[in-house]
């Protein structure tokens, strides 16, 4: 029998690059709700919940077919909402949680079947990672990840210095906003103190790597539409939504 997943999507309207993004309308409805009816499609999720800061977010998804839970608006991060959520009695029966970011209406299957098999090969953490268009380091709004020939994170940044990219040991790759943990980390994770630099570049991941865990990368081989974190990318979001009503 296959592992059975809780797939959990942390969404809140504090964002400051684009307030209230998880209710931005993209095609005529909440981003979070885009989201939310993509991973009720996932088979291999048992069940489906919304980790929001807000009423109006659990009410933006509603009549969906997924569950919603109001959380602290003090937690620090999505997977602080993650773990709050993974840690309640009705989901303690679930050994692999999968965290989507409520931001990636576009998330690819490939990439969330390579971060759960991170997971299911043995690290404790599995995320996504994808190739670097034009080479571009500098973009604040794409965080980045250096990985190892295993595949084994190194470094999460959203500036990444040139060097990196000439050695021949490392590989850096956009990193997508899409986690697997094995139940346990969870467990660790709200007992941790935040990474340095977590909160001043604003990446939870930097915080597993401090302690000392694995964070395994799946490369996924085709190009991801970027996470919507500014209104330049809910302008794109729009144009890639037209683009493909119209195939």
């Amino acid at each position: 029998m296959a592992v059975q997943v809780l797939c959990v999507i942390p969404a809140r309207i504090g964002s400051t690059r684009l307030p209230h993004k998880p209710l931005r309308l993209l095609s005529g409805e909440p981003i979070v709700r885009h989201v939310a009816r993509r991973a009720r499609e996932l088979d291999f999720a048992a069940r489906v919940v919304v980790a929001a800061d807000h009423p109006r977010v659990v009410d933006a998804v509603s009549g969906l077919g997924v569950d919603a839970v109001l959380t602290d608006p003090a937690l620090g991060s999505g997977t602080e909402r993650v773990a709050t959520v993974s840690g309640l009695p009705d989901h303690a029966h679930f050994p692999i949680v999968l965290n989507i970011q409520g931001d990636q209406p576009f998330f690819p299957l490939e990439a969330v079947m390579g971060a759960l098999q991170r997971v299911r090969v043995g690290d404790p953490i599995g995320t996504v990672g994808s190739s670097i268009v034009g080479n571009d380091l500098t973009d604040r709004n794409r965080v980045k990840v250096v990985v190892d020939a295993a595949g084994r994170a190194l470094r999460f940044s959203r500036v990444m210095p040139a060097s990196f990219a000439w050695q021949c040991e490392v590989d850096v790759l956009y990193h997508i906003g899409i986690y697997a943990y094995r139940r346990s980390v969870l467990k660790q994770w709200l007992r941790w103190r935040p990474a340095p630099g977590e909160r001043t570049e604003g990446l939870e991941q930097l915080r597993p790597l401090h302690h000392g865990l694995t964070v395994g990368v799946a490369r996924v081989g085709a190009p991801v539409a970027s996470a919507i974190d500014t209104e330049q990318d809910l302008a794109k979001a729009e144009t890639y939504v037209d683009m493909a009503t119209q195939r």
